[in-house]
């Protein structure tokens, strides 16, 4: 049998619709409720709930009865576990996030760019007792959004920096208010200048965080290290150590995919 035009779009509809829900299920662990699914989504509530139904039952997502929270369920675990191979990240950048966190005591992550956004994939916890809890594994942010962003958007070609910047409220949705247009570019800017970026405080007030792009073979920004912490932690008395170790570690992972490691992006 053959598939009409619009059945394959509508086949398509639903697959972008549960990629959606996945994701956005996905942010964070303790997961999101239906009416957040729905606000997020920016589906009807009668779509939300009858495909929750169907990936629940494939046990792609799981209904916690505590919560009444939707969260991944096991298929998903065993997805990634099988994909996980062609993404070494454990490989590539535990060690960088490892001496990270020793040598400043701060929360280091490894986040990879996936389209227009950035996914936090590794966190290393640091000694200091006070922690930002901004990042964890799993969370996106636009592009240009969070120190990571920044990083990421700094070395991307103009053109494409454009783009992004001529959308900038629709690009950043609800982080538009404290990421205003005329704030990413001074922090492009200083990126470029500096080699790492600089997020005061702009993603929640008080959880500070500086980031420095890694590069893939064509020498495009596939993903960022970054260090988060409280304000007085990144005094900028601070900052050059925190970019120099950033750099460093930075330009090790670059190393390692330029010499013909496979790149984890998702560009």
């Amino acid at each position: 049998m053959t598939n009409t035009p619009s059945q394959n779009v509508q086949g398509t509809q639903v697959v972008r619709r549960v990629a959606a829900l996945l994701r956005i299920a996905g942010r964070k662990p303790e997961g999101i409720s239906i009416a957040g699914l729905v606000r997020e989504s920016g589906l009807t509530r009668p779509t939300v709930h009858r495909l929750l139904a169907s990936l629940a039952a494939e046990g792609l997502l799981d209904h916690d009865a505590h919560t009444g929270n939707w969260i991944l369920g096991p298929e998903v675990f065993l997805l990634g576990a099988v994909a996980a191979s062609r993404f070494p990240f454990e490989d590539i950048a535990r060690p960088s996030l490892r001496r990270l966190a020793e040598e400043t005591g701060e929360s280091a992550f490894y986040s990879i760019c996936r389209g227009q956004e950035t996914v936090c994939v590794l966190r290393e916890e640091g000694s200091f007792p006070v922690r930002s809890f901004v990042l964890h594994e799993g969370v996106r942010f636009p592009l240009g959004v969070a120190s990571a962003g920044i990083a990421i958007m700094a070395f991307l070609p103009d053109d494409e920096q454009e783009t992004l910047l001529s959308r900038w409220e629709e690009h950043a949705g609800g982080f538009a208010a404290g990421h205003s247009a005329a704030v990413v570019r001074g922090s492009l800017q200083q990126t470029r200048l500096k080699g790492y970026s600089v997020n005061p405080g702009l993603v929640l007030e008080g959880s500070w965080g500086m980031g420095a792009a890694v590069f893939d073979q064509q020498a495009r920004p596939t993903g960022a290290l970054s260090l988060t912490g409280i304000e007085p932690r990144f005094r900028p008395e601070r900052q050059e150590l925190l970019g120099r170790l950033l750099l460093e570690e930075a330009h090790r992972i670059t190393t390692r995919l330029q010499i013909g490691a496979p790149a984890p992006s998702g560009n």
